[in-house]
């Protein structure tokens, strides 16, 4: 399954069919950075550096304006400087992933190999010469960025494959509840729009939630008082260790009690909270939350290791010419190719491996 995954993600990665921009072309084979022996080229550099510009430009510049580049991003470095840190960052991290990928035995398969070869030869038939030439858009460039790209995300999988994470039910059981609000703002009904209450209203709804604790206990439940009161029964999962959708003072309340049981109005900062246990052992919840925490526990193992390669390996950046990427004097556009024929060939592998089983 994490192998499917891998090479779908390989496929998502070659999407692009069409990159185009006006500005000065540079010397591709000029080395940018350093990781250990191997180098990392300002081709690689200016080429990734392009494809993320131009996802940033699509995304951002409608609200950002045509001088977003330059703009603060945090005390003392523009949004160009943080994203380009960014993008030498997880080059630095793919070359590392490349040197130690025989620790994992990670390698790529024939299919994959072809995959890259045919949609670094499509990028380059779709593009013009000058284009490719100002986004070091070459065949060999593309090829190298879809190969390393690969590696990274296969090796980051062998790596948490490897850390082996467990998560018992006990640590990550889920109890469920449903609950009303009585919130301490109005609507208006108009815009949707939240509205101030007058200190009497917001006193009338004290009440309300109070009274309205005191049926539901004496109901045993809270949806045949609903409607009554204008309020809505929603549901929600928690447990008191982790986040919830509802307030802490709910959670806490609710915690304490068991199955069925109903808690008093519990006033919080968005107005009066009363819920109802349903469960103490939400089968479904626990597994979604019990995979939650695997994947977390092995982002932050493989985050670890990937931090010890970078303090044992030497790396360094040539600014001077990484200073030649510069975002505000090219324009970038990026057209998404939706046909992807290497994601269909998986789906038609798919499909007959369900054949199979089903014979």
């Amino acid at each position: 399954m994490k192998k499917r995954l891998a090479m779908l993600a390989l496929a998502g990665a070659m999407t692009m069919s069409m990159l185009s921009g006006c500005g000065s072309k540079i010397d591709d084979s000029a080395v940018v950075a350093t990781v250990g022996d191997e180098e990392i080229s300002v081709g690689l550099a200016n080429f990734y550096a392009r494809m993320t510009q131009a996802q940033y430009q699509a995304y951002y510049a409608g609200y950002m304006g045509d001088d977003m580049w330059s703009g603060e991003a945090s005390e003392g470095k523009t949004y160009q400087e943080s994203v380009k840190d960014s993008i030498m960052e997880d080059l630095e991290n793919m070359v590392l992933s490349k040197m130690h990928m025989e620790e994992y035995d990670v390698t790529l398969t024939d299919e994959e190999e072809n995959a890259i070869k045919k949609a670094a030869k499509e990028f380059d038939d779709a593009n013009t010469g000058s284009d490719k030439e100002k986004v070091s858009g070459t065949q060999e460039i593309v090829e190298e960025f879809l190969t390393l790209t690969a590696i990274r995300q296969k090796v980051e999988l062998a790596v948490k494959d490897s850390l082996d994470v467990q998560v018992t039910d006990e640590e990550a059981a889920q109890k469920s509840m449903q609950y009303v609000l009585f919130a301490n703002t109005g609507v208006d009904e108009e815009t949707g729009s939240a509205t101030p209450l007058t200190d009497e209203e917001l006193e009338q709804r004290k009440e309300d939630a109070l009274k309205f604790a005191e049926e539901a206990k004496t109901a045993g439940e809270l949806e045949s008082l609903a409607e009554g009161y204008g309020v809505e029964v929603k549901t929600a999962t928690f447990n008191v260790n982790n986040e919830a959708s509802v307030p802490e003072e709910i959670v806490k309340a609710a915690d304490a009690l068991n199955e069925g049981e109903i808690t008093e109005a519990v006033e919080t900062e968005n107005g009066y909270y009363i819920a109802k246990v349903t469960s103490l052992f939400d089968e479904e919840a626990t597994k979604s939350e019990k995979e939650s925490m695997i994947a977390e526990k092995e982002q932050e193992g493989y985050n670890k290791i990937l931090e010890g390669w970078r303090e044992e390996t030497e790396i360094s950046v040539k600014e001077s010419v990484w200073k030649k990427v510069d975002f505000t004097d090219l324009t970038v556009s990026l057209k998404i190719d939706e046909t992807d024929s290497y994601t269909d060939q998986l789906q038609t592998d798919d499909q007959a491996e369900a054949a199979e089983a089903s014979e």
